[in-house]
This record gives C-alpha cells, sequence and structure tokens, in this order.
C-alpha cells in the first residue's frame, strides 16, 4: 500500500471551503485535470481517467458535519482517498487530501501523485478565491 497526503491553506472559512470542495457540478474545476467525475445516484459516482480512457465505479460522501469528504473505488477496494477541512486562525482553513492506492499496479507514481495534490489544492483554492469575492462584492 502507498500513501500520500498534501495540505494547503486558503484564505476563506472552513464552510466555505467545503461547500466549494463537495459541489459536485463544479469538482471538474479543481480535480486532476486527468479526472472527470459523473455523479449518478450519489454516493455512486463515475470516474473517467484520461490517461488510461476508463471509467471506473466510484462512491463519494460529503460529510459536511465533519467538513470531510470520502472516496473509493466501488468494486476493486484498490484506492481511497479523503479531503478535509479545518479552521485555522483570522478565518482560514487548511485543507488536507490524503490518497491511498492498496494496488500498486494503480499507483502512478510519487511525483504524478505530489503534482496533481499541488495543482488541484491549487486550483481549489482559486475557485475559493472567486466564491469568496464575488459573495463579498
Amino acid at each position: 500500500m502507498t500513501e500520500y497526503e498534501h495540505s494547503r491553506t486558503m484564505p476563506a472559512a472552513p464552510e466555505q471551503v467545503f461547500d466549494q470542495a463537495a459541489n459536485v457540478d463544479q469538482m471538474s474545476s479543481w480535480l486532476p485535470e486527468a479526472l472527470h467525475l459523473h455523479a449518478e445516484d450519489l454516493p455512486a459516482v463515475t470516474v473517467h481517467e484520461d490517461r488510461s480512457d476508463e471509467d471506473t465505479a466510484a462512491l463519494l460522501r460529503a460529510r459536511r458535519d465533519q467538513m470531510r469528504l470520502e472516496w473509493g473505488t466501488r468494486d476493486q477496494g484498490d484506492y481511497t482517498g479523503w479531503l478535509q477541512v479545518a479552521g485555522i486562525d483570522s478565518g482560514a482553513s487548511e485543507v488536507t487530501v490524503h490518497l491511498s492506492f492498496f494496488d500498486d499496479s494503480h499507483d502512478p507514481g510519487e511525483q504524478v501523485v505530489r503534482d496533481a495534490l499541488d495543482s488541484s489544492l491549487r486550483r481549489l483554492e482559486e475557485q475559493v478565491r472567486l466564491r469568496v469575492d464575488n459573495a463579498a462584492g
């Protein structure tokens, strides 16, 4: 099993960050660029990966009371992950994403995963900033 974790501070309250992260209709704006989510009957979703041109049955659960998203493959159990939002001082939040690959053949490698996590959290922060700026203005 291989695990990865990456965090980023965002300039918004945890509720605002979580609401943006958990918005299924806008997840493609911050997920890794090669992944596309299609919500079926939540928690059931399908994830399309451009790299392999494959669709994977998955589950996605949003736990607002815990400010946590959880996901994983539905049939194989090869992969799981979570996103946790925590409030920090002065109205900011810290977002942590954790990924677990139970089958090494599904692990794209450390550098690829780290780059994808960094890019995804950066794009999520951009979406949060847009949301906060639009709400304030």
